[in-house]
């Protein structure tokens, strides 16, 4: 890829420096999911903080929902009693809601590509220091 990498956390954010337990309440499907993504916020791309935590739990929840419904609508079909299946419907809401939740995470190759806001660089050049 070209341009300049997203860099990992700033300081004084939280960070998560190591992958936090699975939380109980979530689906099966929901914690496979949490399984497989945490780790690489956590270990490979550093950038999970404290605050992110409740967004990754987001993330999982929906990616959970899109798979169950999915299920349901392979097992009913996509029509049930001459409409479009209910699962239809909350299969749409729950992608949408993962594909933001991804974004917010850097799960998504737009938003790793996008660079990191730093705090903690000084612009020299920058006309409006006064």
């Amino acid at each position: 890829m070209r341009g300049r990498k997203p860099a990992g956390i700033v300081a004084g954010t939280s960070p998560v420096t190591k992958v936090p337990p699975v939380p109980a309440w979530l689906s099966k499907d929901a914690k496979a999911e949490w399984r497989r993504v945490a780790p690489i916020l956590v270990n490979e791309r550093k950038v999970l903080t404290e605050a992110d935590l409740g967004t990754l739990e987001s993330y999982c929840i929906a990616t959970g929902t899109v798979r169950e419904a999915h299920r349901a609508l392979n097992r009913d079909g996509l029509v049930v009693a001459g409409k479009r299946h209910p699962a239809f419907g909350m299969m749409n809401a729950a992608q949408t809601t993962a594909r933001l939740c991804a974004a917010e995470l850097g799960l998504t190759p737009v938003s790793r590509s996008r660079p990191a806001i730093r705090e903690d660089e000084d612009d020299e050049l920058s006309p409006l220091d006064i």
